[in-house]
């Protein structure tokens, strides 16, 4: 076996003996810093960089983050650079969704909560709903203003509907 091969070995051989939080995990070994990137890349099957305590992707995209007592957060983004997943050393965790303009249409956690987003063809949140039954409808004027809850109005500018998650609506139609 020649040195590259040895080295490679042992590179792969660390990379299946750490565990979370990843830097303290490597501490004992006392490895360089471009040793910690071969290390970290295999984990993340990625290129990695190391700032710190941050590691980056190569869109500069932080994907890992550890405090010196262990604590600890991953990440993970879709192509487009949006983050789709968030967990923590605390077993907390975020999932998101976008949609095609790469505006955030759902996200959850797991406490169980919920949140649900619509968008306008500008791009302007429209619609807002969460898991403890709230919502609100986001109407736009002519002038790109908005409502959090929903109004319509007539052309004197007279409110002739509203509309919000306590169930009160006001119909003057």
């Amino acid at each position: 076996m020649n040195k590259k091969d040895k080295y490679k070995k042992y590179i792969n051989y660390i990379v299946n003996d750490i565990e979370l939080p990843y830097l303290k995990s490597l501490e004992p070994y006392g490895l360089k810093q471009e040793e910690m990137k071969l290390v970290l890349s295999t984990i993340f099957n990625q290129s990695v960089t190391i700032k710190g305590r941050n590691v980056y992707n190569t869109n500069n995209n932080i994907i890992y983050y550890e405090t010196s007592d262990g604590y600890w957060e991953k990440y993970v983004y879709d192509i487009n650079g949006n983050i789709i997943n968030r967990e923590d050393s605390y077993g907390f965790w975020i999932k998101y969704e976008y949609d095609a303009n790469g505006n955030e249409i759902y996200r959850e956690n797991s406490n169980g909560s919920w949140y649900k987003y619509e968008y306008d063809t500008n791009n302007n949140e429209i619609y807002y709903e969460n898991s403890t039954g709230n919502w609100y409808k986001f109407e736009y004027d002519e002038n790109g203003n908005g409502d959090w809850v929903k109004y319509e109005y007539d052309t004197n500018n007279n409110t002739i509907y509203y509309e919000n998650s306590n169930g009160y609506i006001e119909d003057n139609r």
